[in-house]
């Protein structure tokens, strides 16, 4: 079996922070530029249409396409709904070398998310839909993925195995950003902190003609690659009972931290 590695996601992570560094920078360089603003808020620009950049960083771009739109419905408040395809990225570096895979029969999901947001009058310049904002939101994410196997032992004899693994997670919580447009046009959201309340249905399964200890080696890399693949889960997961019952039905603490970037119109 290999050892749980947690390179994948400080990688992942690394990225996101070098992104959100270049962004600020980019924001602060234009910031101190001169900005023609249309206090007019019948003139003001009050749509976006945005990508979710996180996702594509953690899961792979091809993994996960996200789209949003936004709409200010006063000079201090907005809201936003985002939702698109999503997929989880290969199982491969959590299974033994002793297994095969033969192909990936299922590998689907969708993210639907929508929040409101008061565009803080006090700490704000410009109407909504820019500067810093606080509340509420909603999300849910759906991932699927089923994988084929084949396991030798160095004889003859093959067995076949199928891994079932889903994931659903509704979380409802509040967040804190800020949004600069750049430009007049070039959105650039950070939805910097969302805490929440989450509810996670997991399913992980090993399935087939193989023995209880091979069952048990593919079950336990299913488990390693979820709290790889998400962070913070091991938090909120049961290994024992993923383990047991391949089933984790639970509320916990739940999370939203975004990337987004759009066009301002």
């Amino acid at each position: 079996m290999k050892k749980t590695s947690r390179n994948g996601w400080a990688s992942s992570s690394g990225g996101i922070f070098l992104v959100i560094f270049l962004l600020i920078s980019c924001a602060n360089l234009a910031v101190g530029q001169s900005i023609n603003s249309d206090s007019s808020w019948k003139k003001a620009r009050k749509n976006i249409i945005r990508y979710d950049l996180t996702g594509g960083l953690l899961f792979g771009m091809s993994n996960y396409i996200v789209f949003g739109y936004e709409r200010a419905v006063n000079p201090h408040q907005s809201f936003s709904i985002n939702t698109g395809k999503v997929g989880l990225p290969k199982v491969f570096d959590f299974v033994p070398d002793s297994f095969y895979m033969e192909q990936s029969s299922k590998n689907s999901g969708f993210n639907i998310s929508g929040d409101y947001r008061f565009y803080l009058k006090k700490e704000n310049k410009y109407n909504a839909p820019r500067g810093v904002y606080i509340g509420p939101y909603y999300s849910f994410n759906q991932f699927k993925r089923n994988n084929d196997w084949t396991f030798k032992k160095g004889d003859p004899e093959e067995q076949m195995a199928n891994t079932t693994l889903g994931l659903s997670i509704h979380t409802f919580g509040a967040e804190v950003g800020y949004q600069f447009i750049l430009w007049d046009k070039l959105a650039i959201d950070l939805l910097m902190f969302g805490p929440g309340l989450s509810n996670y249905y997991i399913k992980a399964k090993a399935e087939g003609n193989l023995s209880e200890e091979n069952k048990e080696k593919l079950q336990e890399a299913l488990t390693q690659y979820i709290n790889d693949k998400f962070p913070g889960m091991n938090y909120v997961l049961d290994e024992d009972g993923l383990k047991a019952k391949g089933v984790v039905n639970t509320w916990s603490f739940g999370y939203r931290f975004i990337i987004h970037v759009g066009f301002n119109f």
